[in-house]
């Protein structure tokens, strides 16, 4: 999350007379032999490009967070280049949700479904329509009366599958999206001590002696997964772990300087770091799908969780809430992203390796996941990671 820049009036005269040309929905995948990409590319912009060039915004998907990630990583990419086809193709996609009188047509059952938000709060903040800011609160308000565990996490979802149960992917569901709501609407009082208290809350169940965290708890110890006497998932799942990663960088940026649990949060990001780097893959800088086993030979280098972990130390370290060594850590992590990019003959981006949406599962489970080229997981962490990183 970053501290948005002031809008200005020429961004809504643009997004009032920008239009965008139908693009073809899905493309087959390319065909002939990937060129290997120039290091000097703006990978963003070839990556927006391609995607836009791939889907619609009536056919990029439905309301979900991975969709909501990818359009998040191409706001950045917008931020930077003020390319308002990006901003326009962002609220093509909202207005497909959002009717003039701010209804959004969603239950907000799942800390999954609220990701998407944080599109709101960027459109409110881009446009003044006041629409956004009313469907942005239905997410507030529903945490009012969301369910919690005893010590006041926020449950997976509002479901008989997911009752008492905390995964690490929640965390930055919800978070960085209630920072982001308080600084825009005034509230931050309230979103700023929710959000520190979601992540100390989660990091303190799911966060074990190595630094790393569990994918999943369960506090009432009754899920197939869950161990009897901690109510802990089986593994470290990466990309939960990025989820977290992400998101406790993202609250860190967005609270005060003297916010009570800022310590702690900063302690358990610390700790968090020094597991990634001990158990950074050295011949690739990227990280396993099952984080602290490596060394097994089915096991395979994950490019979401790769890009998430790179981002999360890179700014960690910008911001001081890392030791400056974290730097170089990061600067292996984005070369081994890098290297599962590719352009196709058609000329657009591809990213390998993606592994596709997971459950909680046990080590055979993660490593039979498919690996996805385009996935938006993929694509969205991708898109975070290299607008901190560029040129690095």
């Amino acid at each position: 999350m970053r501290r948005r820049r002031l809008r200005t009036a020429l961004t809504t005269l643009a997004l009032t007379a920008a239009t965008l040309v139908a693009l073809p929905a899905a493309a087959p995948p390319p065909t002939g032999s990937p060129i290997s990409p120039s290091p000097d590319r703006d990978w963003s912009v070839a990556m927006v490009e391609s995607t836009m060039a791939r889907y619609t915004p009536s056919g990029i998907g439905g309301w979900s967070y991975p969709v909501g990630l990818y359009l998040y990583g191409q706001y950045l990419a917008y931020e930077r280049t003020h390319d308002t086809r990006y901003l326009t193709y962002i609220k093509d996609y909202v207005d497909r949700f959002v009717k003039s009188d701010g209804s959004i047509g969603q239950s907000f059952n799942s800390l999954d479904g609220m990701q998407a938000g944080r599109l709101l709060v960027i459109l409110h903040h881009e446009t003044g329509q006041d629409r956004y800011r009313k469907a942005a609160k239905k997410i507030v308000d529903r945490l009012a009366t969301y369910p919690r565990t005893s010590d006041g996490g926020f449950w997976h979802a509002d479901t008989a599958s997911r009752a008492h149960q905390l995964w690490a992917d929640g965390v930055y569901m919800v978070n960085p999206f209630l920072v982001e709501y308080g600084e825009e609407f005034g509230a931050s009082s309230y979103t700023d001590d929710e959000a520190a208290k979601q992540l100390a809350v989660y990091g303190s169940h799911l966060q074990v002696a190595n630094g790393l965290l569990e994918h999943a708890y369960d506090e009432s110890k009754s899920a197939g997964w869950a161990d009897p006497r901690t109510g802990l998932a089986p593994e470290h799942w990466c990309r939960a772990v990025g989820w977290y990663s992400m998101a406790i960088v993202g609250v860190l940026d967005g609270i005060p300087q003297h916010h009570p649990r800022r310590v702690q949060l900063l302690g358990v990001f610390r700790k968090l770091a020094a597991g990634l780097e001990k158990y950074q893959d050295p011949a690739t800088g990227r990280w396993f799908q099952v984080i602290d086993k490596g060394a097994r030979g089915d096991n395979w280098t994950e490019t979401s969780c790769s890009s998430m972990f790179t981002y999360a130390l890179s700014r960690g370290a910008q911001q001081g809430y890392l030791d400056e060594h974290f730097k170089a850590v990061a600067h292996r992590g984005y070369q081994g992203v890098l290297a599962k990019l590719s352009v196709g003959s058609d000329g657009r981006t591809n990213l390998a390796d993606i592994s596709i949406g997971t459950n909680v599962g046990d080590y055979a489970y993660y490593i039979a996941r498919d690996r996805a080229t385009n996935d938006f997981h993929g694509l969205g962490a991708f898109l975070i990671m290299n607008e901190q990183l560029r040129g690095d």
